[in-house]
């Protein structure tokens, strides 16, 4: 193939020549090394080694366990970026895809390529940034309407893309009452959509699993380069379907995150109009320690604060007079009895008295006729 060392010339000459696309790809792939290698540079990469480093960029970043926004996945989402950014540009120059030419005339090999966009799209999700977002959701929705895009050209996307954002989307939207009960339910026309949505959405979901077990068997055959060219192409159809699934649902995503982002301006903006409320006073600092509760309850710091012990306070009642019989023994008082009451205990008394001297007597009496162990004349050793 004639090159001359200059980059334009090198592409006219590959599209005016009848060899197929694979071979034009080649061609200026060396043709460009060559001319960095003539100057003393590095050669750059080739558009496989851009696609293959960037799609694996894509799987490390969505299976690490780091955070999205750390600086290790925020440099591997840039060189991936920057690797698809180059793929895409290298394809636009080749013209590897053409709005004349059908699926069955694309190589088998090619056909991966057309996941460039959706892979951008995806990668572009991944950047973190506080005051970017909005910018980052726009770049993706168009990275991947784009990829949808190609794939209705070749048949491979039977479905109908989301709306394109109008102009007045920016607009601030009509206030919500913050009261439930008093917004007005939706119109049954709005139901019947969000229905349908939710249906075609559960119906993706079990398409895309059953591409992803027949794309588990066709893999390692693929990957191991020893699969037959229809088994490759086959391949890269079901990977290509797929992604046409994940594009469709980033795209409804990125709709629902754009319409909260505008809601969150909206009412920062709104807050921001209104008149500043008055000013409070600031309040005096207060500490909670233990040693100062302490004090509050024990005496230093206490409103009332003791002025004696309860000793003093004792003795000087006790010297006013108020505890008269403090430390005496008291005795039961002796109210005089009736006459008549106390006759009758004396009598009682009396009686009394004649009776245990009657006991006594006859207890006497009976210890005189029976001595000491009287009684226990059978068990004598």
């Amino acid at each position: 193939m004639p090159c001359d060392g200059h980059l334009k010339t090198g592409l006219l000459d590959i599209r005016s020549s009848t060899c197929s696309l694979p071979s034009m790809a080649a061609g200026m792939a060396a043709a460009m090394a060559a001319e960095t290698a003539a100057e003393g540079e590095a050669p750059p990469l080739r558009l496989p080694d851009l696609f293959e480093s960037g799609r694996q960029i894509l799987d490390e970043v969505e299976a690490a366990t780091e955070p999205t926004g750390s600086r290790v996945i925020q440099d591997k989402v840039a060189w991936g970026l920057e690797a698809l950014a180059k793929a895409e540009a290298m394809l636009a120059q080749l013209d590897l895809f053409s709005r004349n030419e059908d699926l069955e005339e694309l190589a088998s090999a090619d056909l991966k390529y057309l996941l460039v966009p959706a892979l951008r799209g995806a990668l572009t999700l991944k950047q973190a940034g506080t005051g970017r977002r909005r910018e980052h959701l726009q770049q993706a929705r168009e990275h991947f309407r784009h990829f949808l895009t190609g794939c209705q050209h070749y048949g491979l996307a039977d479905c109908q893309l989301p709306p394109a954002p109008a102009a007045d989307d920016d607009a601030e939207p009509a206030a919500e009452p913050e009261d439930p009960a008093l917004r007005s339910p939706p119109p049954v026309a709005d139901l019947l959509a969000m229905a349908s949505q939710r249906q075609a959405k559960v119906e993706r979901y079990r398409r895309r699993k059953a591409l992803e077990q027949r794309l588990c068997v066709l893999k390692e055959a693929v990957e191991s380069g020893q699969a037959e060219d229809e088994r490759v192409r086959e391949y890269h159809l079901l990977q290509l379907r797929r992604w046409v699934s994940i594009s469709l649902d980033e795209l409804e995503s990125i709709d629902l995150e754009m319409r909260v982002l505008r809601q969150k301006d909206a009412v920062g903006e709104a807050s921001t109009s209104q008149a500043p409320t008055p000013e409070r006073p600031p309040m005096k600092p207060f500490v909670l320690t233990r040693n100062k509760a302490q004090a509050n309850v024990f005496g230093a710091g206490y409103p009332s604060l003791a002025a004696m012990t309860v000793s003093d306070w004792y003795e000087q009642r006790g010297k006013l007079g108020e505890f008269p019989d403090q430390g005496i023994a008291q005795t039961p008082l002796q109210f005089p009895r009736p006459p008549q009451r106390q006759e009758s205990q004396e009598d009682k008394e009396e009686e009394d008295d004649e009776q245990a001297l009657h006991r006594a007597r006859e207890w006497d009496d009976w210890k005189d006729t029976h001595p000491r162990g009287y009684g226990n004349r059978q068990n004598m050793g």
